[in-house]
């Protein structure tokens, strides 16, 4: 059961699209969730953590590479989508620098099955590190559709405080997208808690430069 009221929500929404439109930046704001909990002990609860495709895109320019075997290589390349082949992995040769490097470079990977597998021992943990780990595509799986699905996930992970924030969209989106996705990030991750909304301190949106707003 939501607590959001949506007239509330997309009243808040549309004051920080207000203000955006008033102070033009010169790059394109995100708009994100600020998530206070409550209740946890960070020490001792079983730390949480989930992914939910929303239902627009919120980071339209977010950059993901293919690590593929020779037919995805192949596939990326007449799509002219960033990929490595296992021999370019190989090469890094577990450099912890060289992985980190990579890991910085892309905001999130795809890899082949047979790739994937390998991965742990040709990387080493970097990925992993960086919360990066790839999604596995398949043969069967169209390889464009599967990088608009990993651009509009996002992941909750609730590390060692009690504050999170997550990047649910951007400012040229239109109230009602934003509202869409910001309802089903919340009630994603209220459904992640140990006592759902119990845990719940606070609430807010806010836009990259703007104030933020308490929506709970």
């Amino acid at each position: 059961m939501s607590k959001l009221q949506r007239e509330v929500l997309l009243e808040n929404i549309q004051a920080i699209l207000k203000e955006s439109a008033e102070k033009k930046r010169k790059f394109r704001e995100s708009v994100e969730l600020q998530i206070a909990l409550k209740n946890y002990d960070v020490t001792k609860d079983k730390r949480f953590s989930g992914s939910v495709r929303l239902k627009f895109i919120p980071k339209p320019k977010m950059s993901v590479c293919v690590l593929g075997d020779q037919i995805h290589c192949e596939q990326a390349k007449a799509q002219s989508v960033p990929f490595m082949d296992l021999d370019g992995l190989k090469k890094l040769n577990k450099d912890k620098k060289l992985v980190k490097k990579l890991a910085k470079k892309y905001d999130a990977f795809l890899a082949s099955d047979s790739v994937i597998k390998q991965i742990p021992r040709v990387l080493g943990p970097g990925l992993s590190k960086a919360g990066k780990f790839p999604t596995m595509i398949s043969h069967g799986e169209n390889m464009l559709a599967k990088i608009d699905e990993t651009k509009a996930t996002i992941k909750f992970q609730m590390k060692k405080a009690l504050c999170l924030a997550v990047g649910i969209g951007h400012v040229q989106m239109s109230a009602e997208e934003l509202y869409a996705n910001t309802s089903l990030s919340v009630n994603f991750l209220v459904s992640l808690l140990k006592k759902n909304w119990q845990n719940i301190r606070a609430l807010h949106i806010k836009t990259t430069m703007g104030q933020p707003q308490r929506i709970y």
